[in-house]
This record gives structure tokens, sequence and C-alpha cells, in this order.
């Protein structure tokens, strides 16, 4: 991909990425069924979420003077909290929440500050709280009584960046005992504002990959996540990003230390890439420079490939490609920066098929740039990644 390609993929990154996670706003007055959050800290009764999807918050601040909720990426979806009588703030959001995992924090008084009811996960290039909407089709995510994979941390060497760098590698369940078994690898990667730890914790990786393996709906592999190098650039300045250095991290460095390390097929028609928004720009643009070391190639909010990314090297080597998107980040079914170019992805996908590429398109139902859109997406790309 080149430079022009590059920033105007970005400037639409920026686009999706300031789509609410709120779902539109009711006047009806919530239900009063409020339950803790489930990413509660222990023993903590607020944020609290209710049947419909509405959050009600309770911060215990006497002194302050303002205090309010944002939610979302950029702190969009204000909700402003009233003073109660024993001096703790009190808020309920004007409408319900979108399904799934959202990233907020507290303004006080003009300060940011995480709630201290609510366990933190890193986005938004820091700790941010995290409350998480029950979602009608959570079943595929959840914890279960099934055998498990392994998440681990590995730090490895990179000279080019004259540091340890740290990955997390997740082995599928039977990776310890079945010794003489080599498995293919996905390397999975976040979006901007967010590092490793991401996938594992806020997209539960581990898990859908768990249940799916238990169903026999998903052969086994590898996932490697590490950080992309994305958070010096600041938001709606990604345009300038050098994919270079992370690029020579990646696959001068990591790669070669996970096959070494790993008991990996170590080949390139079983090794893939996919990333989330940011994370799929890094993926298109490394995969189509390395068509010799990944087959599949997936973007998850993060862009789509048309006919003229299709060159004869790229036809005769990629396997895969896998494109999709939350329903809300389509309009009249296409994404694009507003007065920019727009994308039909679904239309690209059924040109790429037509070429004689095996591509897949899938939509998550009415979810945004979130990640209810990327759990959803992984669960539907880990069955057909390597798939004969």
């Amino acid at each position: 991909m080149n430079h022009k390609a590059f920033a105007t993929a970005n400037a639409i990154l920026f686009a999706l990425a300031l789509s609410c996670g709120a779902a539109a706003a009711q006047t009806a007055a919530p239900t009063e069924d409020f339950k803790p959050s489930s990413l509660n800290q222990p023993g903590q009764q607020y944020p609290q979420v209710n049947s419909q999807g509405y959050a009600r918050f309770r911060i215990e601040a006497p002194k302050a003077q303002n205090v309010s909720v944002s939610l979302g990426l950029g702190g969009s979806g204000g909700t402003a909290l009233t003073k109660a009588a024993d001096g703790a703030w009190m808020g309920t959001t004007a409408g319900p929440l979108d399904e799934g995992f959202h990233y907020y924090h507290l303004s006080v008084d003009g300060g940011t500050f995480n709630d201290p009811g609510a366990q933190n996960f890193y986005g938004s290039i820091r700790w941010e709280s995290g409350i998480e909407i029950p979602a009608h089709d959570q079943d595929f995510y959840a914890l279960k009584d099934v055998p498990h994979g392994r998440v681990q941390q590995i730090l490895f060497a990179s000279p080019s960046t004259k540091m340890p760098r740290r990955a997390f590698v997740y082995t599928p369940p039977g990776y310890d005992q079945n010794q003489k078994t080599r498995y293919p690898v996905l390397y999975l990667q976040h979006g901007w504002g967010e590092d490793e730890t991401a996938w594992s914790t806020q997209g539960h990786a581990n898990l859908i990959m768990d249940n799916l393996i238990a169903e026999g709906k998903a052969k086994p592999f590898i996932i490697v996540m590490t950080y992309g190098m994305t958070n010096d650039v600041k938001f709606g300045k990604l345009f300038s990003f050098d994919i270079k250095p992370f690029q020579t991290v990646l696959v001068n460095e990591l790669i070669p230390y996970v096959d070494a390390n790993f008991r990996t097929l170590a080949d390139q028609p079983h090794r893939a890439m996919a990333g989330l928004s940011m994370g799929g720009m890094e993926t298109k643009t490394i995969t189509t420079a390395n068509l010799d070391t990944f087959s599949r190639i997936a973007l998850l909010s993060g862009g789509t490939f048309s006919l003229e990314d299709v060159t004869p090297d790229f036809k005769a080597k990629v396997k895969l490609v896998f494109v999709s998107f939350g329903s809300r980040e389509l309009k009249d079914g296409k994404v694009g920066f507003p007065g920019g170019p727009r994308m039909d992805p679904k239309a690209n996908d059924e040109a790429l098929k037509k070429a004689g590429i095996n591509s897949v398109f899938y939509v998550s139902p009415n979810t945004a740039h979130e990640f209810l859109s990327w759990r959803r997406s992984l669960h539907e790309l880990a069955p057909v990644l390597f798939k004969d």
C-alpha cells in the first residue's frame, strides 16, 4: 500500500472510530432492574446496567462541583451526574448502550479520573474504566466448562528497537500434552490506543477459541498478540504513521522467535495476520508487502480489499481475504471519511470472488466501532481461517 492509500485508509479509520457506542436515545424511563456490571471491582455495586442496556453510575466525591461520565473513544456520549443528599453523584445514561464492552472515564471538576468501582483496561492510550452490557449472544465468548488453552507472556529481543519487547501467545487446549503436534499461527493486532493485552482481555480471544474448538467448529491454532507501536501518533494524525519499524519487529524478530520457541507450522500457508481498526491497516500494509510470509489476511473494521489490491502474486499466494465491520460503521453499505472517497466492502467482496479470490465479508448486527463487532468477527473468522 502506498503512502497516499495508507493516509486515505487512516482517514476512514478516524471517521469509523468516532462512531459512538450508544444506541438511539430513548425518552421512556429505564426499567428499574439495575445490577452491578460484570466488570466491577470485587464487592463494588456501581456502575450498574439494566435489562435494556442503560448504565447507571454512582461516584463518591462530596466536595466536587461537577462530575460527568465520558463513554467511548475520545469521550463521546457524556452523562452528567447529579449530587445526591449523601454527597454522592448519581446518573443514568440517556439511552441504552450497545451490547458488549465500553471504555469510559470520569470528569471531576475538569480532571480525568477512572471509576474506583470498575476494573481498568488499556485503551485510548491510558488505562480506562470498563463496563460490559450483556449481549444476547454472549455465550460464544462465555467462560465454560470446556478444555482451555493458555495465554502466556513472552519477552523477545528486538535489535531494531534496541530493547526487549513483549507479546502474548495463546496456545490451544492440548498444546502441552500433544508434543508432536504443530499448529498454524495467527498474528492478531489491536487498535490505536490499545496494546497487546486487548485481545485476551477486552476481546476474550482465548475464550472464543476454546469454545469453538470444543464445539469442533475451528481447527486449533496459535494466536500471537504484540504491541503495534501505534500510540506515539496522536489520534487524528494516523496518516503520518510509519509502518516500517513495526514491520521489522513483526517479520524479522517476532515471527522467527515464535517459530523457534513454539511448535508452529513455520511456513507461509500456515501463517495469518489480522487486526482491528488501526491494526487492520497495519495488517493490510504488512501482508501485501510480505506475501511470502502470510497467506491469510483479515481486516476487522480496518479497511477493505478491492481489485486494485490484487496483483498476480497476490492471487497466487493469498488463500483467504476476510473483511468485517459493525453494521453502524456502514452508511448505505459503504464506509468512508465525510467528503472523501467511499468504499463498498460488499461490492469489493463480490468482485474478489469473481476474480477467483477466496473472500469472506461479515457484518456484525447492531454494533459500531467497538469490541462486540470484533469479538463476533473473530468468531466468524476462526472457523474459516485455516480451512482447507
